[in-house]
């Protein structure tokens, strides 16, 4: 993207923009490359590090400076310095084409990631490489969201896998250890049961407390901790991961 400034003829290159809508106008603040996303994690603070001009507009590629009016309106200040944080913290932010391609490509990959991760093979019960996920997902037309996080995408897509099983697909489960007291265990045994896929070991230690390791969905992770460690004040038992994708044994591929 370039972007000529006709009040002063400075020409600006290698620009993201981040536009922030108030009330029915539109602000604009012109920025380096990467910078934005440097300064909302905290990696870089220096405005100065950010700003390709340290100015708040209606339009930066015609250089329409937003009047000091229209910004006490707005922001209820004329500090540009205040505007301009606004603007950049709660502001969308507009990227270049190229920028914008690989932002796609980094959340693409990261989605393929998440999803060889999470799910397996049910017949062989090894995950499936990445390349493998990206072909199935050309022959579904998926396409990615550069808005929206790699993570909600990849669960979405997982549930789209498993419904069209284009290729045998299923969640890796999760192994987990429990540690209960026996009262309240044989208390909820029933309903503690009906969380698990697999109960591999379980004992009693002691008659106080109860020791069990279980291969369970990750859906039923959430409603697991909610039974067994959720009275805090009780402090009823502790759940602890012990491995997030159980596959079969000597499964290195991705």
């Amino acid at each position: 993207m370039v972007i000529n400034q006709p009040m002063s003829q400075i020409r600006l290159t290698n620009v993201s923009l981040v536009r922030l809508k108030k009330g029915k106008k539109r602000f604009e603040v012109a920025c380096y490359q990467n910078k934005v996303q440097d300064y909302r994690s905290g990696v870089e603070k220096d405005l100065d590090e950010v700003l390709q001009i340290p100015r708040v507009f209606f339009n930066v590629s015609k250089g329409l400076v937003a009047p000091n009016e229209d910004l006490q309106k707005a922001f209820g200040t004329t500090d540009t310095d205040k505007v301009v944080l606004e603007i950049l913290s709660k502001g969308e932010i507009q990227l270049g084409e190229k920028e914008r391609q690989l932002n796609i490509q980094n959340i693409n990959k990261e989605i393929l990631t998440i999803i060889s991760t999470k799910c397996i093979n049910p017949k062989s019960r090894k995950r499936y490489p990445p390349s493998i996920i990206n072909k199935v997902l050309a022959e579904l037309n998926y396409n990615v969201l550069p808005n929206k996080s790699a993570k909600s995408q990849a669960l979405e897509i997982i549930k789209l896998l498993i419904a069209k099983q284009i290729i045998p697909i299923a969640r890796a489960k999760m192994r987990v250890r429990i540690v209960w007291n026996g009262k309240e265990a044989k208390k909820n045994m029933e309903k503690i049961k009906e969380l698990f896929n697999e109960t591999e070991s379980e004992d009693y230690v002691g008659n106080e407390m109860w020791e069990c390791h279980a291969v369970i969905d990750p859906v039923n992770y959430k409603p697991l901790v909610e039974l067994v460690a959720g009275d805090k004040v009780r402090q009823k038992g502790s759940i602890e991961v012990l491995e997030m994708a159980v596959v079969g044994e000597g499964d290195t591929s991705f």
